[in-house]
């Protein structure tokens, strides 16, 4: 996965190589992992357990010889290497690998993550709240999802589509349009309208505009436009710009229902019942059959969908993402189901299930609710507590599960709150490295021979993690991992801080090294910060 120029991968380079030889060429693939404390050395490798069944010999006996190879091939880049346990190798590096790390780091750019080996066409469908209220708090957690989802799964080199699936038809539509109306009549919303205080809102703009409140069905179409042009507005302002919005209504325009529905006729799992139009989605696991069209002719939610989802691989998708709330466990057998049902083209599908989100402030859940009025929208959030931190509150946590947002711990400028304890990491080192470019002078020394102080190389261990944990975090579909790794290395840099002067530091090369090492530290921020739309500020 990782970049050639990536000191990690040619450290695991070096100790497959030694391996293979040993195995008389045979490919192995050993795994190097970071030490869990100091005194066992930098990085443990598995590789002589691997070679005890080829070689028929005890792990520990191999691992000696082993580690003879890999300290020879590695040179001056280690110091020592240890056998512990039933054969694992603990390989203590020496200063100048974590300098010449560094200088890796900083030539290449700590940003670089190499691509899959395979990169796929990707659509990313998420939001899609109903346009029948402005965006929620609670769709903010889907917006930052799929946005960092999305950010991650480019940078690992796929190719991505965002999408927006607008809900303009439908039972919800009508009772928006009639609410709408009502109160342009001065009377209240129908009993399973919306009450909002954004629908007089609306009705004012209309009035002004003219519209006739009796022609519910042109209320409707321009009443979801405003709507959607809002949730646009909405959704920029908090970091996420949509490469498409796709409208329900163009599945019947463009006759797109009728057509998927005949890709699935085609394939044999369609069948006709009771006057009703089916898909037999229990060939593929789901636990019942499914209607696509009901025996009054009306085409359900579920027919809609499969149109809408076989269009998307018409457009060329190799991989479908959906993210979707916590009430569509259901969904995704059935949909599922029917993408298998497909000849010719298909795609891979997945679903993510958001859990909620509940506001906390002093103690108490603030509840959300487009129909009742009570709501928090995303604007007013994001206007509270900031974008920054409300994109880091909203994916702090994993995906599948719920969460409470303290809103006053979001508000804090302190240590306490994880995005500004980031944020300043970043500031902090921004403002040393003002402080040096001010203080030039005479930095001679050989960078590359410069001593390490032990919170030197934790902070370089940490930020040699940077391509792994994007690789991760995407494959596992899981953002919340990047907040964890820009937390973990704000601490390590802060540790770093404490214990060395970086401007004015004696020795060989050190101030040079400790200077350049700061460099790298913000670009790791400050790339980790972008994955999750989160800024990086230079002064704080």
């Amino acid at each position: 996965m990782n970049s050639s120029r990536d000191p990690v991968d040619a450290l695991l380079r070096a100790v497959t190589d030694a391996a293979t030889e040993m195995a008389g060429g045979e490919g192995l693939r050993p795994a190097l992992d970071p030490s869990p404390r100091p005194e066992m050395g930098d990085y443990s490798t598995n590789a002589a357990m691997m070679l005890a069944g080829p070689l028929g010999r005890p792990p520990r006996e191999i691992a000696a010889e082993l580690a003879s190879a890999i300290e020879t091939g590695l040179g001056d880049s280690i110091s020592k290497t240890e056998i512990a346990g039933p054969g694992f190798i603990n390989l203590f590096l020496s200063d100048a690998w974590y300098r010449s790390a560094v200088a890796s780091m900083a030539v290449s750019g700590t940003a670089e993550v190499s691509p899959v080996p395979e990169p796929e066409k990707i659509l990313v469908e998420f939001v899609s709240a109903n346009p029948t209220g402005p965006l929620t708090a609670a769709s903010g957690r889907h917006a930052a999802y799929g946005d960092s989802l999305s950010r991650l799964l480019r940078r690992t080199g796929n190719e991505i589509t965002t999408e927006y699936y607008v809900n303009d038809g439908g039972t919800q539509v009508d009772n928006f349009a009639a609410s709408i109306a009502a109160r342009m009549k001065g009377e209240e919303p129908p009993e399973d309208g919306y009450r909002g205080t954004y629908v007089n809102e609306l009705a004012e703009r209309a009035q002004r505009e003219g519209l006739d409140p009796d022609d519910t069905g042109n209320l409707a179409a321009i009443g979801v436009s405003w709507m959607v042009e809002g949730i646009r507005a909405s959704l920029v302002n908090f970091g996420v710009e949509m490469d498409d919005f796709f409208s329900e209504r163009s599945l019947y325009e463009d006759n797109l229902v009728d057509r998927g529905i005949e890709r699935l006729r085609t394939a044999g799992h369609v069948f006709e019942e009771d006057g009703a139009v089916w898909l037999r989605t229990t060939d593929f696991g789901d636990d019942k059959d499914r209607v696509l069209i009901r025996s009054s002719g009306e085409v359900t939610y579920f027919g809609a969908d499969v149109a809408y989802h076989v269009d998307k691989i018409e457009r060329g998708s190799e991989r479908l993402i959906d993210v979707l709330g916590a009430d569509h466990h259901g969904y995704v057998a059935r949909m599922a189901a029917a993408i298998q049902s497909l000849e010719g083209d298909k795609a891979e599908f997945e679903a993510q299930i958001m859990q909620l989100i509940h506001l906390v402030e002093g103690g108490q859940r603030t509840k959300m609710s487009k129909r009742a009025g009570d709501i928090v929208t995303l604007d007013e959030l994001s206007g509270d507590i900031g974008v920054d931190a409300a994109r880091w509150f909203l994916l702090q946590r994993s995906h599948d599960r719920s969460i409470d947002l303290d809103l006053d711990l979001a508000r804090s400028e302190s240590s306490e709150n994880p995005v500004y304890y980031v944020q300043y990491a970043h500031a902090r080192i921004k403002s040393i490295l003002r402080k040096a470019e001010a203080e030039s002078g005479d930095r001679a020394g050989d960078m590359l021979t410069a001593a390490t102080d032990p919170s030197e190389k934790a902070l370089i261990s940490k930020l040699l993690e940077f391509p792994a944990e994007v690789h991760e975090a995407a494959a596992k579909r899981a953002p919340h991992r990047i907040c964890a790794y820009a937390s973990d290395v704000a601490a390590a840099f802060h540790a770093f801080y404490r214990d060395c002067l970086v401007v004015g530091a004696e020795g060989d090369g050190v101030e040079a090294a400790r200077i350049e090492l700061c460099g790298v530290a913000a670009e790791t921020i400050s790339s980790s910060l972008a994955l999750l739309g989160i800024s990086a500020p230079d002064r704080m």
